[in-house]
């Protein structure tokens, strides 16, 4: 069973098996389990038989690290008990909280998965699994073997969500744990916990846990700016209490007044949080201003919408500080009306409006959504009641989207973290579809997050109506309309201005895709042209021809490639010499008794003119695509004599025979050069540069792009330098033509232009 399918069978099974969840405005301080009793004082939600298997577990876990102790010097066990205690605190199922016992018990105590699988069953081993970090494999470097460690947690989270809410609770308590760890230690995991963990925790809704996390990992990280920060956020508290009690006296009142059922609390902005918006805005902490806010929660949907009447007839709301998020949820699922009011004194106070399943999605992202799988619990129903599979599982979704284009882990996390940061805008389709993407998302983002095969083939778009530039950065309430071409396809200059990691790794791979087709065919005909030099033609690539199938294995393991196919890609590419492999396989084939043909040696080593000996020729037409460049230094066109390059991995890179980087590249490698001509049919026109002298005035640009395109050829790119007010101008263009015999003409079409004093090719 593929990845994609396992997805769509345990996912919405793990969402729904997260257990039930207390709720209410204000949560109850989380108590840490430290012994098995205090964890058992949790687990009155589960089942008897439930809490037996628990115990089980626990025993097992006990076993297992007997005689391991914390750097804390306390004994293992507390660990597992504690994550356990956390897991329990969200209501998660037995098999979770088993796991959450024994997460370290395959990575640290030798336990195999078929051991887990016999005592406690399947699930709760493969939960087990998805928990073990790959340390146990060898890496090149400690950076390789996290990112492989992310990619396992990341994909078993994937198909069942309960992973990532235990590694999360585990990352949370050995936050709270670090002080008895190094220095460095405590630098790199609260690192590590700021950049992945901290945003998982926020991409899934968990906003409790996200705070916690994001908190402790600045104490560590920065401990004087958290000290002088908690210090002056304590100060403010002790200035701002009466302002703040009368407030919320004031709120109570006028809403007593209406008798209307509500609940209000205190809200304080963490410290993080408040160092962030400082540097940010690189402002001073006097001027952040909304450090305190209030929270109210009602009983219905509709009263959200009542509370907020009642808000601004009591104060007067700051123009352009309200958010709908009801109506248009954020990408975590989170729920709640926003607007900042003016107080009394003059400063502004945050108030956020939302019912009690809302506060409790809020608070416990995923963990929540069980709950309120089936309606609003007070019976209501509403617009609040959501879809529980639906919160985190389309970025769920995505990672699996992602991993299917992406095998090296590292390019993986660095697609993933690009997703965990989504500042959001919100979007529609011209159906009005509503779409989240990222701040700084452009019309290819949104393409691609509507289908893969959208925006491989788009080539314009419009908002709101109005064509823009693939680059516009879409804004919220845009309408965007993506228009596709059957013969489009991605342009790496797309990967410089897409925000999602899905139309990252999509477009990624099918460039790769792309270099990978085009390379392997340049390799074959490269090894070829090099195999008739020697006068032999090459082997038949059919898998039901053993003596060709077993040359091509015995040559694919001189040259340490997996398969054939791979093999003439590296040739294509330039990290494998066509002459040096078309030699080893002349001598595979005398080794079986096959000696060259003396026709085709005569076809290969002599043209048809002359007898002299040549290289093999590579006919440039311009559809080479990624495994054949033209120089940018040169920038050849036809007509100019030209010489190929064999770089290291970047294909076959064409300069003219006079270019001064190209002879000095032969003089150091001059194994690496090819004999390359210009094909007689050309599929497109090519780019040159060319520089203008010209008196300075009015309409002097004008005339030069006028004459330009009356010659039938393009601008590309014009520089006009920074002389403005100097008597004459030196005009840098970039123009695409067909040959040297059109460049020739439109030479000659601008040098009649009487403002133009001098104009020519521009070479290196």
């Amino acid at each position: 069973m593929g990845i994609r399918s396992l997805a769509a069978e345990f996912l919405p099974t793990a969402l729904q098996g997260l257990g039930r969840i207390a709720h209410g405005p204000t949560p109850a301080p989380v108590v840490e389990a430290s012994s098995f009793a205090a964890l058992s004082d949790k687990l009155g939600y589960l089942p008897k038989a439930d809490q037996r298997l628990v115990r089980d577990a626990y025993k097992f876990a006990d076993e297992a690290h007997l005689g391991q102790f914390r750097a804390s010097g306390q004994p293992y066990i507390t660990h597992p008990i504690a994550v356990a205690g956390l897991v329990a605190d969200w209501r998660l199922d037995v098999q979770a909280v088993m796991a959450a016992l024994m997460h370290d018990a395959m990575e640290d105590c030798g336990i195999t998965k078929p051991e887990l699988i016999e005592r406690f069953g399947a699930p709760t081993a493969d939960l087990v699994d998805g928990l073990t970090k790959l340390d146990k494999l060898r890496f090149s470097t400690r950076e390789e073997g996290q990112a492989e460690s992310f990619r396992k947690m990341l994909l078993a989270m994937a198909r069942d969500v309960r992973v990532i809410l235990i590694k999360l609770a585990d990352r949370l308590h050995n936050m709270r744990t670090m002080d008895a760890m190094p220095a460095d230690k405590r630098q790199r995991i609260a690192r590590e916990t700021l950049d992945i963990y901290a945003p998982i925790a926020h991409r899934l809704g968990l906003n409790q846990t996200y705070r916690e996390l994001q908190e402790l990992s600045f104490e560590h990280l920065y401990p004087w700016r958290n000290a002088a920060l908690s210090k002056a956020v304590a100060r403010a508290r002790g200035t701002r209490r009466d302002i703040v009690e009368r407030v919320q006296r004031e709120v109570e009142k006028a809403f007593a007044k209406q008798k209307f059922k509500m609940q209000i609390s205190g809200r304080e902005k963490t410290v993080y949080s408040i160092y962030r918006k400082m540097r940010e805005k690189h402002d001073g902490f006097a001027q952040v201003s909304d450090i305190f806010g209030f929270r109210i929660v009602v009983p219905t949907l509709p009263d959200c919408y009542l509370a907020l009447g009642v808000l601004h007839q009591l104060y007067k709301p700051v123009p352009g500080r309200f958010k709908d998020y009801i109506a248009i949820p954020k990408a975590n699922g989170y729920q709640s009306l926003h607007t900042t009011l003016v107080s009394p004194l003059g400063t502004s106070v945050e108030f956020q409006v939302r019912t009690e399943s809302m506060h409790a999605v809020a608070e416990k992202g995923v963990a929540a959504h069980w709950l309120y799988k089936s309606g609003d619990r007070s019976g209501k129903g509403g617009k609040d009641s959501l879809d529980p599979q639906h919160l985190g599982a389309i970025w769920l979704q995505s990672l699996i989207d992602i991993q299917d284009e992406t095998r090296d882990a590292a390019e993986f996390l660095e697609h993933v973290k690009i997703d965990l940061y989504p500042d959001a805008v919100y979007v529609f389709t011209p159906k009005s579809k509503i779409l989240a993407l990222p701040r700084g998302a452009t019309p290819v983002d949104f393409s691609y997050a509507i289908h893969s095969d959208v925006g491989d083939h788009t080539v314009a778009a419009k908002v709101n109506g109005e064509p823009v530039a693939l680059r516009t950065e879409l804004r919220s309430g845009d309408v965007v309309e993506v228009i596709t071409a059957p013969g489009a396809r991605p342009n790496p200059a797309w990967l410089s201005m897409v925000r999602t990691g899905r139309a990252r790794s999509k477009i990624r791979h099918y460039l790769k895709n792309m270099e990978q087709e085009e390379s392997r065919a340049m390799g074959e005909k490269m090894l070829a042209q090099a195999l008739r030099a020697e006068g032999l033609q090459m082997p038949s690539p059919d898998p039901t021809d053993t003596d060709a199938l077993a040359l091509w294995q015995q040559l694919t393991r001189w040259s340490g490639n997996r398969n054939r196919g791979e093999l003439l890609t590296d040739i294509g590419l330039g990290r494998k010499i066509a002459i040096i492999v078309a030699k080893r396989m002349a001598q595979l084939l005398a080794e079986r008794g096959t000696l060259p043909d003396a026709v085709t040696l005569t076809l290969g080593r002599y043209g048809s003119d002359d007898a002299t000996p040549v290289q093999a020729v590579v006919f440039v037409d311009g559809s080479e695509g990624a495994s054949v460049q033209l120089a940018s230094c040169c920038r050849p066109i036809p007509g100019d004599a030209i010489v190929g390059y064999l770089g290291r991995g970047e294909g076959l890179v064409v300069h003219t025979a006079e270019c001064h980087t190209g002879k000095r590249l032969y003089e150091r490698d001059s194994e690496r050069w090819m004999h390359v001509e210009w094909a007689d049919e050309l599929t497109r026109s090519f780019e040159t540069s060319v520089v203008a002298l010209v008196s300075n005035g009015t309409g002097v640009l004008a005339q030069v792009a006028a004459a330009i395109s009356a010659a039938e050829a393009d601008i590309r790119h014009l520089d006009m330098g920074p002389e403005n007010a100097a008597e004459t101008a030196e005009l840098r263009l970039l123009l695409s033509v067909r040959d040297r015999l059109h460049l020739a003409d439109v030479l000659r079409t601008v040098r009649r232009i009487p403002v133009v004093l001098r104009v020519s090719r521009v070479k290196p």
